[in-house]
Parts: structure tokens; sequence; C-alpha cells
């Protein structure tokens, strides 16, 4: 019977009427052929974007997350984002190697004379410049630049929403460094226990901040309306057992009109997560 490819040999190709039609299939099927995935790195989300100080003037370059290239995964109850592969927060904050200068990115390019001249004074005059050319950076150096933003902002005399907002970005960082800590490492437990204690450190001055900017300034706060910033503070204060304060909140957000149908479906969610709380604390002082 003549072979499924027989007349090649009119082509001069007469050594391939043998080939086997199904052949690289059935290689990858074994496991044989197949080109290895491609390994992602946290690298291949950064490239390096350049900015001028607006206190020294001095044009830097510092590592930034490509627009698009990051995939969200979820968000946490307190809406901290989750991507795959790279947590952005590590991204998140903007500093001059040369005079000290940190803000969130969001923040970075604006200040006023006053607060230039803080800075130079406060953080410049005695800030050892950095040589920052690290591809990227682990939990610990984000958490530097972070708390050296906070001094930043502490000394610019900013608003209560920008510290608080620093604050909770400064707990969501140090949530994902113990989500991080290698399992393996001795003192494991111990370092978990550390980044649990700070991140509820800043929490709580992130509660005392949006509840203090809440009293005094106007919305949107960081990029936030109202019924987010009152989620986020009713969160938080469900956090540290503040149910009257999470209840009365949660409730507004509920009740109001501006509250996207999304974030209603979340304030739901913790009503139900406040009412089993409350329940379970009544039950404990019986």
């Amino acid at each position: 019977m003549a072979g499924l490819l027989s007349g090649l040999e009119q082509f001069g190709l007469g050594n391939l009427e043998n080939m086997d039609l199904y052949e690289n299939q059935k290689k990858e099927e074994k496991g044989e052929g197949k080109a290895a995935a491609p390994v992602v790195q946290e690298q291949d989300f950064l490239f390096d974007k350049s900015f001028t100080c607006p206190i020294c003037d001095k044009e830097f370059k510092a590592r930034t997350v490509k627009i698009g290239k990051a995939k969200l995964a979820g968000s946490d109850l307190d809406l901290r984002p989750r991507y795959e592969q790279i947590d952005l927060l590590k991204y998140d904050i903007i500093m001059c190697p040369d005079c000290g200068y940190a803000a969130l990115s969001r923040f970075f390019k604006y200040v006023t004379s006053p607060q230039a001249k803080n800075i130079r004074e406060k953080i410049s005059a005695t800030f050892k410049p950095q040589k920052d050319d690290r591809e990227i950076y682990t939990y610990d150096e984000a958490l530097e630049r972070y708390k050296l933003t906070l001094v930043n902002a502490i000394v610019k005399q900013t608003r209560a929403s920008e510290k608080a907002y620093i604050c909770l970005k400064t707990a969501w960082l140090l949530r994902g460094k113990a989500e991080h800590l290698d399992k393996n490492l001795p003192d494991y437990e111990a370092q978990k226990k550390q980044c649990a204690d700070e991140e509820n450190e800043f929490l709580k001055n992130a509660l005392e901040g949006f509840l203090a900017a809440r009293q005094t300034e106007a919305f949107p706060m960081c990029g936030m309306d109202e019924p987010t910033v009152d989620y986020v503070i009713a969160v938080t204060a469900m956090r540290f057992e503040q149910y009257d304060l999470s209840s009365r909140l949660i409730q507004g957000i509920l009740q109001s009109s501006t509250a996207n149908p999304r974030m209603k479906d979340k304030a739901r969610d913790v009503k139900d997560m406040l009412m089993q709380k409350i329940k379970e604390k009544n039950a404990a002082k019986k």
C-alpha cells in the first residue's frame, strides 16, 4: 500500500515520504521537544524613568512599573491590591538619591516653597547621597523608602490624609513582606510577629490620620472618594475592635447616594462580619 506521502520523489523529496504525520505531537505528549515557558521575573515589570527633583533640581532615574504590565490578582478586605508576580507597593515611592526628598508617586512633584525650605534644612542638610542602581527592591529596602517618605511628609507639614495614606500603604507593604518570608528561616515566627506588630502600628496611625482628615479636608483624598475613605476607616476600626465607629460608617455607606454598587457590596460583607464579631464579643462577656 502506498504511503501517505508517496509520490514526493517527483519533487526530489523522496527522503521525506516516510515521515510520521503526528511525530511532533507525540513528542510533546512525552515531554520531548517542548520549549520551556519563559520565566517571568520581577525586573521584567520595571523600567528606569527619569525624574527631576523639585527640591534640588537634579535629574535622576527611579525604578517604575510598566503601565498595564502587572495583572491584578485581587484585593484584601481593606483594599490592599495584590498583583501576580510582583508587589507594586514596593515601587510607589520616588526618592531623590542626592537630597533625600521622597514621596508617594502621586505627590512627588507637588511641593510648596516653604515645604521645600523645610526639607532642605531638616533632611537634605544631613542626608547621605545614595547610589540607587538596583534592578529590584527587597521588602526591607522598600520599607526604608516608605519610612523616609513619612519623615518627609512630617517635615513638609503636609495634610493628615497624605500622612495617613503613607501609613496605610506602609502597613500593606509589611503585610506583603510577611507573606513572602522564607518559612525555613530559623527566626521565621519572630520575623512574622514583628511584621504583624509593625503593620498594626502603621494601621493605627492611618486610622487616626484619616479620622482627622475626614473632619478638616475635602474629598477626594489621595484619589479616594468619601465612601472609599469611610470604608477603609471602617475596616481598620473593626480590626481594632472599634465596632461602634465601624458600624456607623458602614451604615453611612449603605445609605449613601454616591457609593457605587461594588462598594455597597463590600460594605454589606463588612456589616455581616461586624455583627458576627459583636455577637462573639458579647458571648465572651457572659
